[in-house]
């Protein structure tokens, strides 16, 4: 397998002080796997700015206008959790274009998948509201992306952060052409994400949760996580494979109470492999997330990068 790596030293650019999602995140997941591709496997991929089009096709005018006038007086933050600087307008096209970036290297059958070492995240970004973190939505935009630009018809986002995505979920809740499924853990920040929210209308079955208390196994997530997979390909053959991997759902994550392992997130990103050769292609990309202890982080998206570039 050809696994591409995505990352700019720009990402750091988005000042966030004492805060859990800072630079280092994103710079010591990047350096871990530069050290441990002893081999030389990945191909290193230079992310690009996206446009304006490509982020209005899941964010209203007036969001994309907030935060660009935002940052350009330097407020500061946008909400209680949302810290930006006068960067993060410029980073944050780059998050959303590293996704656009990778799944053109994809398409031009340059590498096989991919993992985007983007910041700030997205999963929490709604139509009309930056919030959690997250400014613009980087796995919606790269879907829509997917789907407008390189004309494929389904797509497949599962989101496997401990927090649900609640703004990936509003974007396509209507929508039958992008199934998004997310376990989490439940009760739990932003308090969405509940079993009866399945989508509406078109999208009505295209919207699978699963809530998942805190403390619970991986042996337990693992069942459901397949078992979902099951139900998820029995309504779409998708095309397209993101994986909004948020490695806060890991056994040591401060703001987190499941149980993961590194294992399992290298278990799950197999399973996924094997969804894709299954439906005749290779297309997953993987799009940082959450993840927030800066001991743990490196060797868990190490673990997750290796098992994306294994032959199965």
């Amino acid at each position: 397998m050809i696994t591409a790596i995505l990352y700019h030293p720009d990402y750091l650019k988005h000042e966030t002080g004492a805060h859990p999602e800072r630079p280092e995140r994103a710079a010591l997941i990047a350096h871990e796997v530069k050290e441990r591709d002893l081999e030389k496997r990945y191909v290193w991929l230079t992310p690009q700015v996206c446009s304006q089009e490509d982020i209005l096709r899941c964010h209203t005018n007036d969001h994309y206008d907030l935060v660009h006038q935002a940052c350009e007086k330097g407020l500061g933050a946008l909400d209680a959790d949302t810290v930006i600087s006068k960067d993060s307008f410029q980073v944050s096209l780059m998050a959303s274009g590293g996704v656009i970036t990778a799944i053109d290297a994809v398409m031009d059958n340059q590498v096989d998948n991919a993992f985007v070492i983007v910041r700030p995240p997205g999963h929490h970004a709604t139509p009309d509201r930056p919030m959690g973190f997250c400014l613009f939505n980087n796995v919606a935009v790269g879907a829509r992306y997917a789907q407008t630009k390189r004309n494929l018809e389904q797509v497949l986002i599962v989101d496997w952060d401990v927090h649900h995505g609640n703004g990936t979920q509003d974007i396509f809740y209507l929508d039958n052409s992008v199934f998004y499924f997310s376990l989490h853990q439940y009760p739990h920040y932003p308090g969405t994400g509940r079993t009866n929210d399945t989508g509406e209308g078109k999208g009505q079955g295209y919207t699978l949760n699963a809530p998942l208390s805190a403390n619970t196994s991986a042996k337990d997530y693992r069942n459901v996580f397949d078992e979902a997979l099951k139900k998820i390909l029995s309504k779409i053959k998708p095309d397209l494979i993101l994986i909004s991997a948020g490695f806060d759902s890991h056994r040591e994550d401060p703001l987190g109470q499941l149980m993961l392992e590194n294992e399992d997130f290298a278990w799950m990103t197999t399973r996924l492999k094997q969804t894709a050769q299954s439906l005749g292609h290779q297309r997953v990309i993987s799009v940082l997330e959450g993840g927030y202890n800066l001991k743990k982080l490196g060797k868990i998206a190490v673990a997750h990068v290796e098992a994306l570039a294994e032959n199965l």
